[in-house]
């Protein structure tokens, strides 16, 4: 069996284990061409979106369609599974989870702006599940109050996520300095990475899976931009 995970960003840090092959994150076709590579399992983590056509759900049920297992998880593979789970793609871990309930709805949740592939895709900003994540730890534990954890979260929110890093998060607080300088310290020691939480699920789930889909009940409709993407070289 061939698997492949396209990642970037979410497992900056993280050791690529042995039996998954990790690709840069995906943009449009990467799933077609992981296919036409003989993938049995493919791993959606990272994926381009602005810069160049991002992974279009049409791919996601090519790959389901000619057998394939495809994972979603964590960034663009947890937007990705939001829309094609009801069509066999696996949903892993709490951001993925969270599209589909509709407790998530904006795609900008999950972005952030990164480094190149020479740089192992080193996180520039903070995405915003992590965020709110993060500060939603800090208020459990008793480490900010309530109207702290308000004014942070109202702040990030307000960044675009191009530009919400710490240093532009913690500016647009009214915090005293010295408290300011404190809840940046408990931040940073406390920080939770809800994207490279559920990218390692999927990394886990995609090891351990040894299954061959099934043919589900639909069939492909084959579009016209669909055979151009499937031409396309």
């Amino acid at each position: 069996m061939t698997r492949i995970v396209f990642a970037g960003p979410s497992l900056y840090g993280i050791a690529h284990p042995n039996g998954l092959t990790i690709a840069p994150p995906a943009a449009q076709r990467d799933l077609i061409s992981a296919v036409e590579a003989g993938a049995t399992h493919i791993g959606l983590v990272d994926g381009y979106f602005g810069s160049c056509a991002s992974v279009w759900h049409k791919e996601i049920l090519y790959a389901l369609s000619n057998g394939c297992q495809v994972f979603g998880a964590a960034s663009m593979g947890a937007l990705r599974a939001a829309e094609c789970w009801q069509f066999g793609m696996i949903p892993v871990g709490s951001i993925a989870h969270a599209y589909i309930a509709g407790d998530l709805t904006d795609d900008a949740d999950v972005a952030l702006l990164h480094g190149p592939a020479e740089f192992d895709f080193i996180p520039f900003t903070e995405p915003l599940v992590d965020v709110r994540a993060t500060i939603e730890c800090l208020k459990r534990n008793g480490s900010i109050s309530a109207a702290e954890s308000i004014e942070m979260l109202a702040i990030a929110q307000s960044i675009h996520f191009s530009a919400r890093d710490l240093d532009t998060l913690f500016a647009g607080c009214s915090f005293e300095i010295a408290r300011g300088l404190e809840i940046r310290a408990l931040y940073e020691a406390h920080v939770v990475r809800t994207k490279q939480h559920d990218a390692c699920l999927l990394l886990a789930e995609m090891l351990k899976n040894n299954e061959k889909k099934s043919a589900g009940d639909w069939t492909l409709s084959q579009s016209a931009a669909l055979l151009g993407l499937l031409e396309a070289r």
